[in-house]
């Protein structure tokens, strides 16, 4: 058993009088952005001096007494916005001392209306937050009912409400739990992740690509094109706007519940799982490839390996993005450079004659490397041999726990 902190996602079904309060007090959080980001610009533009959180909080005071709408909402919420605002201008600095090339963070933006993540959190004080059967209470509001799909576990921490596209109403909440570890066990896999199969194992096992969102396609077009033909401010307008919001929520919800189920298949069954460190963002500047690549959402993927890793004392073990996996045989180390061409996916070792199925030898060659790499960081090199194999996976595992390794 260890404690971590875990988020439970559960659907609310509000009142009318309840999402009344809720779409205000996501409208009151947007407006104390916007109000002192506003601020913050204005003082630094005028004596070069900024605003902290403290200052902007004893500030918020006193515009509570001015404008009396800004009662009626959580308190909670509206210095949440501040705390919001305040990590916003740190990332943008610590962005800045970023590599050129690698910066990607941006100075703080408004928040609109419409276009944006409509949500605000509330923190746990004096019981404020409960949980009873399928009613959560949140301040304010009051007790809300919601679809319980999930046993909610744990002591609370906070709740984030967010309202979406379709129109629904999320409370994500947060809590301090106990979870139960799987099982140790010493089986070791290299993952070779691609487009035409999702990913392939250093096991031979290949996972086809679902392909969420080509498949869903033709209801995307449909759906566009009754949006577009829509006149502006109808009631069919709108209508059209939440059924092509529930389509794209309905392509994330099956493509996460894909990537739910692998990772956690993947983490229950191997001790260390070692993957490419692949460049997305790089990746997806092919325009051929771009939509495919998005499809495929390989960063959310390789995240749940890594969080899920941490609860259940597994290793994500990241192979450098430029090893040539793919080009490398895995019997006799050759890199072969004809096997840059990718529609290449079977070929013969002009050094061994060893035969290479593309995507089989690319895994095997990750997971010696992957091995190597993890070896040398706890000091074990003679646990691998010639060819990469594990010679003394019990060493390693050993080797991690006394250095108190969890992810590297």
């Amino acid at each position: 058993m260890s404690s971590i902190q875990k988020a439970f996602k559960v659907t609310l079904i509000p009142t009318h009088n309840q999402e009344v309060l809720i779409n205000k007090t996501i409208g009151c959080a947007r407006y104390v952005y916007n109000r002192f980001l506003a601020l913050k610009k204005e003082l630094y533009a005028s004596e070069g001096k900024t605003l902290n959180y403290n200052t902007c909080s004893q500030q918020l005071t006193i515009l509570k007494k001015e404008i009396e709408w800004l009662k009626e909402v959580d308190k909670f919420a509206l210095q949440n916005s501040l705390r919001n605002l305040e990590t916003a201008y740190k990332n943008f600095f610590a962005d800045l001392k970023k590599i050129k090339g690698k910066k990607g963070v941006g100075f703080p933006k408004f928040k609109k209306k419409h276009g944006c993540k409509q949500s605000y959190k509330t923190n746990l004080t004096n019981g404020n937050i409960q949980i009873i059967e399928n009613c959560l209470k949140l301040p304010k509001v009051g007790w809300v009912r919601f679809h319980k799909s999930q046993y909610i576990t744990g002591k609370l921490v906070n709740v984030t409400i967010s309202r979406t596209p379709s129109g629904k109403y999320i409370a994500s909440i947060l809590c301090e739990a106990e979870i139960d570890k799987y099982p140790q066990v010493t089986q070791n896999i290299g993952l070779d992740l691609g487009l035409k199969s999702y990913l392939t194992t250093s096991n031979g096992e290949t996972v086809d690509n679902p392909k969420y969102y080509r498949t869903q396609k033709r209801k995307l077009r449909k759906a566009h094109k009754k949006l577009s033909r829509s006149v502006k401010g109808s009631s069919n307008r709108v209508k059209a706007k939440i059924k092509l919001a529930r389509t794209y929520e309905r392509i994330t919800n099956l493509r996460d519940d894909f990537l739910h189920k692998l990772s956690t298949r993947l983490i229950k069954e191997n001790s260390i799982i070692c993957i490419e460190d692949l460049r997305v963002a790089n990746m997806v500047k092919n325009h051929r490839l771009a939509l495919s690549i998005s499809d495929a959402s390989w960063s959310k993927f390789v995240t749940m390996l890594e969080y899920k890793a941490l609860w259940h004392d597994r290793i994500v073990q990241k192979v450098g993005t430029f090893y040539p996996s793919s080009q490398t045989c895995n019997y006799c180390g050759f890199i072969n450079p004809l096997v840059k061409d990718l529609k290449l996916r079977e070929w013969s070792c002009p050094s061994c004659d060893n035969y290479n199925l593309r995507d089989v030898n690319a895994s095997l060659n990750i997971l010696s490397e992957g091995l190597r790499i993890l070896t040398a960081a706890v000091g074990i090199p003679e646990a691998l041999n010639a060819c990469g194999e594990l010679v003394r996976p019990g060493a390693i595992q050993a080797k991690i726990v006394e250095a108190g390794i969890t992810r590297l």
